[in-house]
């Protein structure tokens, strides 16, 4: 039987960068070698250079959290610089996105791959824009009237709105268009909130201002297309920062993850419902992941969701896949199964 020639994509323009080939990294070795022929693509930190290497320097990469702090660029011991997608779609069946963040989560690297007739997994172009689009993404679900926290959109040099409208403080601030928390950071009094902003246009001109809701963060993986299903609910703990920040997500004993979580019956069956509703919502397939606060650890409120979620092996969707008695195997032949459907 023919081996299925999948393009793993990794890196990019992003300040994820780091993470995505982590998460490259690790569907490289764990894709199933009698089924697929492996393309490990190495994507260069601005975004211009392609190198197409094998497996075995793919899984040699230095450790990409070390280099995190130099901005060394990462370059597999062997490889060939290809041009793109359009050079891919010559001998590729499908392109598996583990690219988190900026150009590789949020339409970019998807309309690239549209336009060169290739498949890839995940989310279509505009899931993916609204997705990572934090405003819009509400918007949509405040049609849905599904539960989304109360927030301010403030834009770079521009005056802050009146934060009636969020109430008093603490609250919780972050970049519009970011994923794995990155320029996120709670403002407990309403004098630090300058800074927190100056945190968050760090990467982004535009930045959310929500209310801070206390309570438990969850966290529900969805798989599949046209009858998506919802993973077990993981319980997030952060054990080193306040809230489920960047050094909870990827170091480790940075937060305890349980699953399933500690919550009665009935409210695991209403977040995965709802779960699948923000799925449906934003048009996403293949998987991703959705994020709430449980306030008062009874209410759920949607945060966001990450139409390519972490594939590390810290990662969670990972863990509510095991948890569900899918390995991690069957879960990226799950994945690539949805993208070729």
């Amino acid at each position: 039987m023919r081996k299925i020639k999948v393009a793993v994509l990794m890196g990019g323009k992003s300040p994820e960068h780091e993470i995505s080939l982590i998460s490259g990294q690790e569907v490289v070795r764990n894709l199933n070698k009698s089924k697929y022929a492996i393309l490990p693509v190495v994507i260069s930190r601005d975004g211009t250079r392609w190198r197409l290497t094998d497996s075995k320097s793919a899984l040699r990469l230095p450790d990409p959290l070390k280099a995190r702090a130099s901005k060394k660029e990462i370059i597999p011991a062997s490889y060939k610089e290809i041009s793109g997608a359009n050079k891919l779609a010559q001998g590729v069946d499908v392109a598996f996105i583990a690219m988190h963040g900026p150009y590789g989560e949020d339409g970019t690297i998807q309309g690239m791959l549209e336009l060169a007739g290739i498949k890839y997994t995940g989310s279509k172009v505009l899931a993916s824009a609204l997705g990572m689009d934090k405003i819009k993404f509400r918007e949509v679900l405040k049609g849905k009237n599904l539960p989304i926290p109360k927030y301010l959109v403030v834009k770079k040099g521009k005056k802050i709105p009146n934060l009636k409208e969020v109430g008093k403080a603490p609250y919780f601030i972050k970049p519009y268009n970011q994923g794995s928390s990155v320029g996120a950071s709670i403002a407990r009094k309403k004098s630090g909130l300058a800074k927190a902003l100056k945190l968050a246009f760090k990467y982004s001109n535009v930045a959310l201002v929500d209310e801070y809701l206390k309570g438990m963060e969850i966290t529900v993986s969805v798989i599949g297309n046209e009858k998506p299903k919802a993973l077990p609910v993981i319980e997030i703990k952060p054990l080193k920062g306040e809230f489920f920040d960047y050094e909870s997500k990827y170091t480790e004993s940075g937060a305890e993850e349980i699953v399933p979580a500690r919550i009665p019956s009935q409210l695991t069956k209403k977040v995965q419902d709802l779960a699948i509703d923000v799925y449906q919502a934003v048009g996403a397939r293949g998987f991703a992941r959705v994020d709430f606060i449980l306030k008062g650890n009874r209410y759920p409120y949607v945060l966001e969701i990450n139409t390519i979620p972490g594939l590390t092996p810290m990662s969670l969707l990972p863990k509510a896949a095991k948890s569900a008695g899918i390995s991690y195997t069957a879960l990226l032949d799950k994945i690539i199964k949805y993208a070729l459907e």
